[in-house]
């Protein structure tokens, strides 16, 4: 049995990490193109008209993608783990086939008009496509954070005499006080990935002296999109994330921030350290008193429980890999926030584009909010386990019975190989839009 559950979960892990790579960069780009679009109808400078149209091709190559990629999941929910979806079916069903019916049909529609109506349409109405782009996109993580948060937070809901989950209160899905916290956050973090690539594509033009203009341009937005957004990542929206956790999940609090044991007079927060989980403590920290406290309560003095408080039943199941994901990600986010910050202050003193460092920091960077934004997403389901639903429904509860490990084993190896396939694909054709860059001599 605990093989069956380790293979399903590996499975489910790898096909959701592969596939949030794709739309984490559309809803952030959306809102980009949305931008470029709306700068050209302002100015009627050329240049922003050919930066929508060029960065909509990137957004359709990934939309593809997660597409391709996203279907593969949603059979899982009927093969690996059947007894979940038979058991909370009626409640996640609704907001996942929302997601479906609403979300990707206006995306996806209004992709094929941007992409090919612009002659057609004319300027003003292609920028509502655009728009209504931006909005199936960002309705689509809605939804899907919907289904994530009441998971997490289950609310509106009873239990059946036969254990089945039911909605008897529609309103609470969307009120669910988990929700808002944790979709704004995970929007932002959306644009911190879309900001870094655009900023990075920029500067690839100007070290490489093509593309000068575009170069400049991307440059320019996507660092000051960087530096806002890095910003809202960590405060509010991490902030508030953060709250409901320590919240609603006392237990997890604990695992990520690695207390252990309940300090007198004020929690510490760990900058470096190592779980170290046969003597229940963390090797070699470095750490600042009190400060947790402070910004979980407004309280220099207020107590955070330790792990040492709760039933060993509910700890996390993997307490290292939670508190190294949410480490990751805090570390990284502040790096963003850095860098960004360094960015801007050279785009105001009218260096950014000749400052060598800062451009090959930023080509470089590219891979980093794609690790953060997954390490944010392994720290939320990490810290959920061992619930599929947060205290109702434990995670070896929710697998197929009939599913063996070796069929899963199988088809993850099948996966694996499939994906890498389809990974090298995606590189080799968004290397070639990059490459050929946006025209402006086709008018």
């Amino acid at each position: 049995m605990e093989d069956m559950l380790f293979y399903d979960r590996m499975q489910f892990a790898f096909t959701i990490t592969f596939h949030y790579l794709f739309p984490q960069l559309t809803m952030g780009l959306s809102l980009m193109i949305v931008y470029f679009k709306w700068k050209f109808l302002r100015t009627n400078t050329l240049k922003y008209n050919e930066a929508a149209k060029f960065w909509m091709k990137i957004f359709a190559l990934n939309f593809a993608m997660g597409v391709v990629t996203g279907i593969p999941m949603e059979f899982q929910f009927g093969t690996n783990w059947a007894k979940f979806s038979e058991l909370t079916g009626g409640i996640i069903g609704q907001t996942l086939a929302m997601e479906g019916m609403f979300s990707f049909f206006l995306e996806s529609s209004f992709l094929g008009l941007f992409l090919f109506g612009e002659k057609l349409l004319g300027h003003k109405l292609h920028f509502v496509t655009g728009f209504l782009v931006f909005l199936g996109s960002w309705a689509s993580g809605y939804l899907i954070i919907a289904t994530h948060s009441w998971m997490q937070y289950p609310v509106g809901y009873e239990i059946l005499e036969n254990g089945k989950f039911v909605l008897n209160n529609f309103g609470a899905l969307f009120s669910n006080p988990w929700l808002l916290p944790s979709y704004l956050h995970n929007q932002a973090a959306s644009l911190v990935t879309s900001s870094f690539v655009v900023a990075a594509i920029g500067a690839f033009y100007l070290l490489n002296n093509k593309h000068n203009e575009f170069g400049k341009l991307f440059l320019k937005t996507g660092v000051i999109f960087g530096l806002i957004s890095s910003l809202l990542v960590a405060f509010p929206t991490g902030d508030l994330v953060a709250k409901n956790v320590a919240k609603h999940q006392p237990v997890t609090f604990a695992a990520m921030e690695g207390i252990f044991e309940t300090e007198d007079g004020g929690s510490e927060i760990v900058l470096i350290g190592q779980p170290n989980m046969l003597e229940k403590k963390l090797d070699n920290k470095i750490a600042v008193p009190n400060i947790l406290s402070f910004l979980t309560y407004q309280d220099w003095n207020a107590e955070i429980k330790g792990l040492n408080e709760f039933n060993k039943d509910i700890h996390p199941t993997n307490v290292p890999g939670l508190y190294y994901a949410y480490h990751i990600m805090v570390g990284l986010g502040t790096i963003f926030i850095g860098l960004m910050l360094i960015a801007v202050v050279q785009l105001f003193r009218k260096k950014l584009y000749k400052t060598k460092w800062i451009l090959w920091f930023l080509m470089f960077m590219i891979p980093f909010p794609y690790i953060a934004n997954t390490t944010g997403w392994y720290t939320a389901e990490l810290g959920r386990q061992p619930w599929l639903v947060y205290n109702l429904l434990r995670t070896a509860d929710g697998a197929s019975p009939t599913v063996s490990s070796g069929n899963t084993l199988f088809t993850l190896l099948g996966f694996i190989g499939l994906y890498l396939l389809l990974g090298l694909l995606f590189l080799m054709l968004a290397g070639k839009i990059i490459n050929k860059g946006p025209q402006l001599n086709n008018h």
